[in-house]
């Protein structure tokens, strides 16, 4: 189980995150919220890439804090495409990752092998990365998440730059890894969370203003007709993207 404690996060005199605490349990949870909301800076924070300025993030129990490196085999996160190394081939970069999560050599190749199929890109793996598109770029950030099989996956807009049919098949692939692990998918594209997310959770000024599934939400804020008019209701602002 993932919890955060009383989260808040304050840059200067900005206010960035206030009072976050969630339990998050085995699904996929969707993570919706305007720009600006505090998203990334949540994400952030639970990923260990940024210290809060109070609260903390616990996982079963165990401060994250205290866990050190041994929550990087825990954890798979797929950022928005940054932090690429162009000139690595796919399987360069996933072997350099593989070692960075403490997963053992004799295993590495058979894994490398297993999360590139999982994303479609091995007839890609010995191909610099820098000849990528745009997609291909995100599946192998994809890829690089799900390596170790952790057991709490973070992905931020996993399916920006994607064609319809890619888009499909991570959707569905994000599905049947939820059995056992707590997924949380930051999106603009409700769509693509909206036939597979658990609950929803809702951010706006750095605040959660609610955490449910989708038909509940949809009953509390007037019946809306779906994630998308939920989300123009509630964030008064233009539609996401479909």
């Amino acid at each position: 189980m993932l919890c955060l404690n009383n989260i808040a996060k304050k840059y200067k005199d900005k206010i960035a995150l206030e009072h976050v605490s969630l339990e998050l349990d085995n699904g996929i949870y969707g993570l919706l919220g305007p720009n600006g909301a505090g998203k990334s800076t949540l994400m952030n924070i639970i990923t260990g890439n940024i210290k809060p300025s109070d609260g903390q993030v616990l996982w079963d129990g165990h401060d994250i804090k205290i866990l050190g490196s041994k929550y990087r085999s825990i954890i798979g996160y797929a950022p928005q495409q940054q932090g690429l190394y162009d000139t690595f081939t796919g399987k360069r970069f996933l072997s350099y990752m593989a070692t960075l999560k403490g997963i053992p050599k004799k295993d590495v190749s058979r894994e490398i092998d297993r999360v590139l199929e999982y994303v479609n890109m091995t007839e890609a793996a010995d191909r610099a990365i820098g000849t990528y598109s745009g997609g291909m770029k995100q599946r192998i950030l994809i890829a690089q998440a799900v390596l170790g099989n952790p057991k709490l996956i973070v992905l931020d807009e996993p399916t920006v730059g994607l064609d319809p049919k890619e888009r499909v098949r991570i959707r569905e692939r994000i599905s049947e890894l939820a059995g056992d692990k707590v997924i949380l998918v930051s999106t603009h594209v409700v769509s693509d969370i909206e036939p597979i997310a658990g609950e929803v959770i809702l951010i706006k000024s750095g605040s959660i203003i609610d955490k449910d599934t989708v038909g509940n939400l949809c009953s509390k804020y007037g019946n809306v007709n779906g994630l998308e008019e939920l989300y123009m209701t509630i964030f008064e602002e233009a539609k996401p993207d479909a």
